[in-house]
């Protein structure tokens, strides 16, 4: 792998889906830490270090970002146009992780600048299968901003 530690910023609403994305990822032994917001409005204070993220040691900015497209506050779609907005996030991935298969979701989400777009899948292995791609592409073939 190309990198140390990192972050890695998970912005889902739904526990159940925290908890199955969080075992996945363990289960790729993809060595990373991490950090997980329950919307869309958690998701930018954390990525501008505001309110209950101004710790900025404790919420480092991300390498990577999973993003879900449906959440309370503010959805995925106005966290990803706010997070290509400013110029300190923009290059950071961000990677759609949500139950929609819409094509019109599908591509607004590519239109507003995401970089890849994955469809939970509906079992825990098949999540697996899709946090493995994803650690192999994103950790082990490209490679990320510092």
């Amino acid at each position: 792998m190309k990198s140390k530690l990192f972050t890695i910023l998970i912005a889902e609403d739904d526990e159940e889906d925290r908890m199955l994305t969080e075992d996945a990822i363990e289960e790729t032994d993809l060595k990373c830490h991490l950090q997980f917001v329950e919307d869309g409005e958690q998701a930018m204070e954390y990525l501008l270090n505001e309110g209950k993220f101004k710790d900025k040691n404790k919420f480092p900015i991300p390498r990577l970002i999973l993003l879900d497209l449906n959440m309370p506050k503010k959805d995925g779609r106005e966290v990803l146009a706010e997070i290509r907005k400013h110029e300190a996030l923009r290059t950071i991935p961000v990677i759609a992780l949500t139950t929609s298969d819409a094509p019109e979701d599908i591509s607004l989400m590519y239109e507003l600048g995401v970089n890849s777009y994955i469809t939970k899948p509906v079992s825990f292995k098949g999540m697996i299968k899709a946090m493995n791609g994803l650690k192999q592409f994103w950790f082990e073939i490209v490679s990320l901003p510092k």
